[in-house]
């Protein structure tokens, strides 16, 4: 791609939310799972992991040793330069199979596009780079569906392979486990402020290190480990992916704010206001469940609940979780203990603004 096609627009500019920020507030979901009444479990069957558990995928056992992930994942534009929108795009997908311990195997691609404005070749960089991490992580991309849209979206759709007896799940955490968070937070700040042309190029260029990076080693090591209970940190934020995990498990939390690790120049841009409509959406749902210590900044709060796009994952493992942190650090992944599982309400969030208090 020439440099006057690659800066002639700027893909942001065409996005009224970036990245996993666009999508519909956990609000809205609730309400529309509602809408569709009760629902059988998917438990009894060879369907491990269903809609009634409202998992990062479905799981369907295909024999003892092998069960089949299936999940979907796509977004607005989130960053300026196609090649690295699709990379982010393809280890956000990628991501629902790790999240559930398993490893993807095939991939296709999702995309919509305007019919006009947007050359095709913008279309061809974003599929290179998605193709370039799932050949990565070893799947094999082998075809998709496109439709034209006047605002771009592109993502894939994705399988993977597990061992039906050792899945990551969001309803098998227990008073006692600890939190382990495998990546940084604050993609949703920096991204926003890319779209107002108000970021650090580094600021962006460790974003995107961290949003392109796979969830692969984590979840490997989880599994060996013998952890049961993880999801991935995406839309709903830090705080909003905990909350789903809790009420799945019907138990509480205290996260130790402090511990918390972010991104650079997450904090200052949070303190500018560079606040998603996603995040702040997380925010408004989220009040009846999270009590945060009065004392904490507001920029960290903020951060807290900020909608992120291919986060890594948050794991709940049993205490002492040594063993398990030791193996993520010969792997390379920056694993930060965050907080831990207590007894209380299901879906209640204690946020401690250091962890001594």
């Amino acid at each position: 791609m020439t440099e006057t096609t690659r800066h002639a627009v700027r893909l942001t500019s065409l996005s009224p939310g970036a990245g996993c920020a666009c999508k519909l507030p956990q609000s809205s979901l609730e309400q529309l799972m509602n809408g569709f009444g009760p629902m059988t479990p998917a438990s009894g069957t060879d369907l491990l992991v269903g809609l009634p558990e409202g998992d990062d995928a479905a799981v369907l056992r295909l024999n003892d040793t092998q069960a089949l992930i299936l999940t979907t994942d796509f977004f607005t534009p989130i960053v300026d330069d196609p090649y690295d929108w699709g990379r982010i795009a393809a280890a956000n997908a990628l991501s629902d199979v790790y999240a559930m311990g398993g490893r993807p195997i095939l991939a296709l691609n999702l995309a919509a596009w305007p019919g006009d404005g947007l050359p095709i070749e913008m279309l061809t960089q974003v599929m290179k780079g998605a193709a370039a991490v799932a050949g990565s992580a070893g799947c094999a991309v082998v075809g998709g569906h496109t439709i034209a849209d006047p605002v771009p979206k592109y993502g894939m759709a994705v399988l993977g392979m597990a061992d039906p007896t050792r899945l990551l799940t969001i309803d098998q955490a227990n008073v006692g486990d600890q939190l382990i968070l495998t990546k940084p937070i604050g993609t949703g700040v920096v991204v926003t402020a890319l779209k107002h042309d108000a970021a650090d190029p580094a600021a962006v260029a460790e974003a995107v290190k961290s949003m392109t990076s796979l969830n692969a080693a984590a979840s490997d090591v989880a599994v060996e480990a013998g952890a049961r209970a993880a999801t991935d940190v995406t839309g709903f934020g830090l705080l909003g992916h905990l909350r789903r995990m809790l009420t799945a498990s019907g138990v509480a939390a205290e996260v130790d704010a402090d511990r918390v690790p972010f991104l650079p120049d997450a904090r200052e841009l949070a303190g500018k206001g560079f606040v998603s409509g996603g995040t702040r959406a997380n925010m408004d749902f989220l009040t009846r469940w999270v009590r945060i210590d009065p004392s904490l900044d507001d920029e960290v709060s903020v951060l807290l609940h900020d909608a992120q796009t291919s986060g890594g994952l948050l794991i709940a493992a049993p205490a002492p979780a040594d063993d398990l942190m030791e193996r993520l650090y010969r792997r390379g992944v920056p694993a930060v203990t965050v907080g831990r599982i207590v007894d209380g309400p299901a879906g209640r969030i204690t946020v401690r603004a250091d962890a001594e208090s």
